[in-house]
């Protein structure tokens, strides 16, 4: 359980990030990890709770209270206290395919959850996580891994996210036959194209793409099924197809002025620098650059901080983020909320490299000149979302980004070839045991499944929906669940 005092002797301490003027002028990662015998004296403060919320569930619901992929927190935590970090990284592994991920960029539910955030000291877990997944890819202890023979089956996973990844993952490792399918260039999908390399370099997904080539994993890239690849021929050539294509169907404003130039999506941002900091052509895209320009960022999630970072180190002249939900508490009501996730006023490190932050904001119609974008006029929001009256003013805009999440997985195309049946969210109908579509040995998961959520959830999803098609397939399964 860690040190049994630990809790009590060492004060929480996390890693630290370099000055924002140093940060700034560079695409690469920034957090300064901790030495060695300060991660293990954080790991010494896990108290080995008698009811262990950071991977547990709720007795109701079902539902995780803590970590989505039911890491094995305490044990890794000991294992760390001791110095055995390679069985830390094999345990660790055991339940999260990609901890060098989750450990850059999962917003922490386990932290959240975790018994001293009480007193608002929780075990510094996602640190821990990292520096474990960190020394395991830096000590060659990342290895390619089989759990049985091949069994002659052929799974196709549409979808090279999170999601498809961890799918793909464990049903190479039960001797599947798989092939994953990306219509992109390389595979990660968001995990690639949407998160900006200042928060996680794009070298953690190739080692994760050669390790599973090694499995046995076919990677197809530029391969749109249902647009360049006919769906007919997956389901004639394979015994099953899962479906891991995310929700990229982004949520719009359509106010007036929408149709001006400099107001674009994120998603049509953020992967074009992303590209530029691989050396990947951007192919035919209109170039949307932030220098020079006063920029209006629409949306107060992980996207709209993204479009931050990324707009700050592009050069614009200023970064403006509006948020239409009132500002949150600074802290949470502890009994009220504790272990589950709180909403309280959370800072990103983009937000403290410059921007303005306003909540409450409903922007009612986009003006300009010569057909670009050059003004906002917004107003307050009530309970309601809606203006309120005498509340009109206006910001300068030459950029625009719309970072208001996403609603659900594109329909036209392979959902409407495949035919399978929607939530009344617009998601790919499947439940969370079976993950069975309404088509024939067809199966979803992920964003495309559940709606926009994180890339822990897509990791557990992948996971899961690769037990439910090994079951399908072999009649039982050895795969984790």
């Amino acid at each position: 359980m860690g040190k049994v005092t630990g809790f009590l002797e060492f004060e929480r301490n996390d890693r630290d990030y370099q000055p924002v003027e140093e940060r700034v002028r560079h695409w690469g990662e920034f957090v300064l990890p901790l030495p060695e015998n300060e991660i293990r004296d954080q790991a010494a403060r896990c108290m080995n709770c008698g009811v262990p919320y950071c991977h547990g569930t709720n007795a109701v619901t079902g539902a995780p209270t803590g970590c989505p992929v039911n890491n094995q927190i305490p044990d890794w935590n000991d294992l760390v206290y001791a110095g055995n970090w390679e069985e830390a990284a094999r345990n660790l592994h055991s339940t999260n395919n990609f901890p060098e991920v989750t450990g850059r960029v999962c917003p922490a539910p386990c932290e959240a959850s975790c018994t001293l955030n009480i007193d608002d000291n929780p075990v510094t877990i996602k640190t821990v996580e990292c520096e474990i997944a960190d020394r395991a890819a830096k000590n060659g202890w990342i290895k390619p891994e089989s759990y049985r023979g091949k069994t002659g089956k052929k799974v196709a996973v549409i979808g090279s996210g999170p999601a498809g990844m961890a799918c793909a993952q464990q049903l190479a490792r039960a001797g599947h036959d798989v092939h994953l399918y990306e219509k992109h260039a390389k595979a990660g999908g968001l995990m690639r194209y949407g998160i900006p390399d200042f928060k996680m370099e794009k070298g953690i997904v190739d080692m994760r793409v050669r390790q599973m080539e090694a499995e046995g994993v076919t990677f197809h890239y530029g391969a749109h099924v249902g647009v360049n690849l006919p769906v007919e021929a997956l389901l004639k050539d394979y015994d099953a197809v899962a479906l891991t294509g995310g929700a990229e169907h982004a949520r719009d404003l359509p106010i007036p002025g929408r149709d001006l130039k400099g107001v674009h999506f994120a998603m049509d941002f953020l992967p074009q620098q992303n590209r530029r900091v691989s050396g990947e052509p951007l192919g035919n895209a209109e170039p949307i650059l932030a220098k020079g320009k006063n920029v209006v960022v629409i949306g107060g999630g992980d996207t709209g901080s993204d479009c931050i970072g990324t707009s700050i180190r592009q050069g614009a002249l200023s970064v403006t983020n509006f948020e239409i939900m009132p500002e949150p508490p600074e802290h949470e009501n502890k009994p009220l909320t504790w272990p589950l996730w709180p909403l309280k006023l959370r800072t990103s490190s983009s937000h403290e490299e410059g921007a303005k932050r306003d909540f409450a904001v409903l922007t009612t119609r986009f003006s300009g000149a010569n057909g670009q974008v050059t003004t906002l006029h917004c107003a307050r929001a009530d309970a309601k979302f809606q203006p309120v009256p005498g509340t009109e003013f206006e910001v300068k805009a030459d950029l625009v980004l719309l970072a208001m999440g996403f609603v659900h997985p594109v329909h036209e195309g392979l959902l409407k070839l495949l035919g399978v049946d929607l939530d009344q969210r617009g998601n790919v109908r499947a439940d969370q045991i079976a993950y069975q579509t309404t088509v024939p040995k067809v199966f979803a998961a992920g964003d495309m499944r559940r709606g926009q959520s994180l890339v822990v959830w897509a990791i557990r999803e992948g996971r899961q929906c690769a037990h439910a098609i090994d079951k399908v397939l072999m009649g039982s399964t050895i795969l984790p669940r």
